[in-house]
């Protein structure tokens, strides 16, 4: 099993903690990870651009002009896309980008990406992570003492006063364990959690 140091607020070292290698320790699946993100970026997009097409376009229900004989170049309506105000060629229509992935796969992915931070020692575990108030200064005194900046912090519960300390700070992310997913993982550079997080994910994917 991974082991890795677990810190109080104060960024001191208070002892160990064992990870699940079923979940912290797996082979990395690359190809999964890259999978499960381009699924989350692509089941966010909203798909809503429209442009329209030749045929959609008002107007342009006769022949411009003539054939022949005018020393123009020949037209056959002015809704085609050379015209100001023409359809557009190949134009975006609404379209859902969205596509799923098997519930093995999405944990693997998620294993694959935990495992990595573990592995490049960006993975952070706090004894505890409690405010008596809402205060942004407090919450970023915990991370300097802890010397991250760019911070995934995972909770077990939906603490009211360390997510809202937190809202303010552009460079974190509060989630809860059963909200992590493998592109805020891989785009924050480091994971912090407390122990009672550790120890939720791995009651839900071993239990």
């Amino acid at each position: 099993m991974a082991v890795v140091s677990v810190y109080n607020m104060q960024g001191a070292q208070v002892g160990e903690m064992e990870l699940s290698d079923s979940i912290f320790g797996v082979a990395i699946n690359e190809h999964l990870v890259k999978m499960a993100v381009t699924n989350q970026l692509a089941n966010n997009r909203q798909g809503t651009q429209k442009a329209k097409t030749r045929a959609e376009v008002s107007g342009g229900g006769r022949k411009p002009w003539k054939q022949k004989g005018t020393g123009h170049a020949r037209q056959g309506s002015i809704r085609a896309p050379q015209w100001k105000g023409g359809g557009v060629v190949f134009a975006p229509v609404p379209r859902d980008y969205s596509f799923k992935m098997n519930k093995k796969e999405k944990r693997a992915a998620l294993f694959s990406a935990l495992t990595s931070r573990v592995q490049e020692s960006k993975f952070i575990v706090l004894d505890e992570l409690v405010l008596d108030e809402i205060k942004t200064k407090k919450f970023v005194e915990v991370m300097n003492n802890l010397n991250v900046s760019k911070a995934l912090v995972v909770l077990d519960q939906n603490d009211k006063n360390v997510i809202l300390s937190a809202a303010n700070v552009p460079t974190v992310k509060t989630a809860q364990t059963n909200t992590i997913n493998v592109y805020d993982i891989l785009k924050y550079d480091t994971v912090v959690a407390t122990k009672a997080a550790v120890a939720a994910i791995e009651e839900v994917y071993n239990g």
